[in-house]
């Protein structure tokens, strides 16, 4: 990425106000290195492979599922949360298991890994010689060099012209018509990359980022190389997923935000990495 100063926020009125996408602000960033894409299945093999590093679904004995993506024997459902009844909890759902037990990654080496928690994707960093990106530096990429752009192409739709990012087609959550192809994970360069390069910085996964949370991050106005708040709960993620839609997560834009716990793990969320120093 080169180096530059970016208007970071939401500029197409489509925020959610919870998530603190404004003010808009301009954010100056020194030239950094990106993956071009999300870290993939084979990508983590070769990392616990190397480590034998167990990932926290791994250890705790369950992840995240959405419904239609079970692929588990009905004993292992263990919970189905209140507020979002299409997630259920999977006992043996993990990187290598991402529908359950009855599930594999035959075919799937070229997709985003996913049921990685926050603090498995910094120890994959680590490992790498890499960090994650700040969420600025993870803005600033996936804008693919347009400026005040609602996704990574412009302002132009998903849908028109043709299927531009994985995301939910049909009605939410009972069916998904599949227009895209894909009912969850796609392989990792499918669609168009963006301006810089990226390949599906939204749609396919929720990315990982460095920072905590805090919806009044951005109230400090201008700023350069932000690395966002010194504490908090919750860490940020971008980009939406395969099970965004309309109706219910608009969150498949360059700007939308959003958050879960470090040692949390679900079947649509994954990372991508950055050079620990910033580019000459």
């Amino acid at each position: 990425m080169p180096a530059g100063t970016f208007t970071m926020g939401d500029s197409s009125g489509d925020r959610n106000p919870q998530d603190g996408e404004t003010p808009l602000h301009p954010v100056t960033l020194s030239a950094f290195d990106i993956d071009a894409t999300s870290v993939t299945n084979a990508d983590f093999a070769k990392f616990v492979d190397d480590t034998g590093y167990r990932t926290e679904a791994e250890t705790f004995g369950f992840s995240a599922v959405f419904h239609l993506a079970v692929a588990a024997p009905e004993e292992d459902i263990v919970g189905q949360p209140p507020g979002t009844p299409w997630w259920f909890g999977v006992k043996n759902a993990d990187w290598r298991h991402p529908g359950g037990s009855r599930s594999d990654l035959d075919g799937l080496s070229d997709h985003p890994v996913v049921h990685i928690s926050w603090n498995d994707a910094v120890t994959y960093c680590a490992w790498a010689g890499r960090r994650l990106p700040t969420e600025a530096e993870w803005e600033y990429a996936a804008r693919g060099g347009i400026a005040d752009a609602k996704y990574p192409w412009g302002d132009a739709e998903v849908d028109e012209g043709g299927w531009r990012a994985n995301i939910w087609q049909g009605t939410f959550p009972r069916e998904n018509t599949l227009d895209d192809g894909w009912l969850t994970t796609a392989p990792v360069r499918s669609f168009e990359p963006n301006g810089y390069g990226l390949w599906q910085p939204v749609g396919n996964v929720w990315e990982w980022c460095q920072d905590w949370f805090d919806p009044r991050t951005y109230q400090r106005g201008a700023v350069t190389a932000p690395t966002g708040p010194e504490r908090g709960q919750v860490r940020v993620l971008r980009g939406g997923s395969y099970l965004c839609h309309i109706s219910y997560c608009n969150r498949y834009r360059n700007s939308a935000r959003s958050q879960n716990t470090p040692d949390s793990s679900m079947g649509n969320a994954g990372f991508r990495t950055v050079a620990l120093e910033a580019t000459a």
